[in-house]
């Protein structure tokens, strides 16, 4: 059985990581109306992302015969600049969510909880992959400057990126 510290630090992630996915979604949306389809895709395929990591955490709450508690979710800004705004609010997004796991990853430590620790290594590790995949996108932007013809280069080239689930061991 989960403890009860653990079981509502579980359940914010969780808000957390379905505000992650509105975001997302708000962002490619955003995108979508100006235009850029690649960026628009991208930010579709994080929306994806985020919902899988948070019927991640649903799940672990109830294979450890805790009780799940859904909060509501705070609706995401519906502008979000240029291209490259877009991208650093993505990366300071990101970082957040690591400072939430990292968080969530020390109650599991305090409790003494070692399934927890386990568990939440994988997301330890995927925040890394998140923070470096937007931080290549902007960086890319960065050197792109002004130029729209790179710009709707990248955005083909971001297009490209499709959805794949983690095994299901993982």
């Amino acid at each position: 059985m989960i403890k009860s510290k653990l079981q509502q630090a579980i359940n914010d992630q969780i808000q957390a990581e379905m505000y992650s996915a509105n975001l997302y979604l708000a962002m490619s949306g955003y995108c979508m109306a100006k235009g850029l389809k690649g960026f628009a895709n991208w930010l579709r395929v994080q929306y994806q992302e985020e919902t899988m990591h948070a019927l991640k955490f649903v799940d672990y709450i109830l294979d450890r015969g805790g009780e799940l508690n859904l909060k509501a979710i705070a609706a995401p800004p519906a502008e979000f600049g240029k291209p490259v705004e877009v991208f650093e609010k993505i990366i300071a997004h990101e970082e957040h969510v690591t400072r939430l796991i990292n968080e969530l990853y020390e109650v599991a430590v305090e409790e003494k909880d070692v399934a927890a620790q386990i568990f939440f290594q994988w997301f330890v590790t995927e925040q890394v992959e998140e923070e470096a995949t937007a931080g290549a996108v902007l960086e890319q932007l960065k050197m792109i400057g002004d130029n729209s013809s790179d710009l709707f280069y990248l955005d083909k080239e971001l297009a490209t990126r499709i959805y794949q689930p983690p095994a299901a061991n993982a």
